[in-house]
C-alpha cells in the first residue's frame, strides 16, 4: 500500500527537523521547495506586467509506503488538493492515492 501526501512546512529548516525525526517508515520524497502559485503576466513584447507570485513554504511530495496515516507530526502541514498540483511521481495518481482525509 503506498499513499501520497503533499506538505507545505513553514521553512526547510522545520522540514529537515521532521524528517531527521522519521523512523522506521519507507518512503520516497521529492523536494519542491519554494513554488509559484501564480505565474508572472507578460505583454505581447514579452514584457512582465505582474511578477509570479512564489510560496513562503517550504513544499515537499511524499509517497509513504505501507502507512495509514501521515506520520507523527506531518498532519498539520498536509496540503490537501483537489488536482495533481505543480507535482506529480511518474505513473501515480496523488488523487487516488493520498490519504483519506
Amino acid at each position: 500500500m503506498i499513499n501520497i501526501s503533499k506538505y507545505e512546512f513553514n521553512s526547510k529548516e522545520q522540514f529537515d527537523t521532521k524528517f531527521e525525526a522519521l523512523s522506521d517508515v519507507k518512503f520516497d520524497k521529492a523536494e519542491l521547495g519554494h513554488i509559484v502559485l501564480v505565474p508572472s503576466v507578460l505583454d505581447e513584447d514579452g514584457e512582465e506586467v505582474s511578477p509570479e507570485v512564489i510560496s513562503e513554504g517550504w513544499h515537499v511530495d511524499m509517497i509513504w509506503h505501507d502507512l495509514e496515516d501521515h506520520p507523527y507530526g506531518w498532519k498539520r502541514y498536509n496540503v490537501n488538493l483537489s488536482s495533481e498540483g505543480s507535482h506529480g511521481f511518474k505513473g501515480l495518481n496523488y488523487l487516488e492515492h493520498k490519504f483519506d482525509e
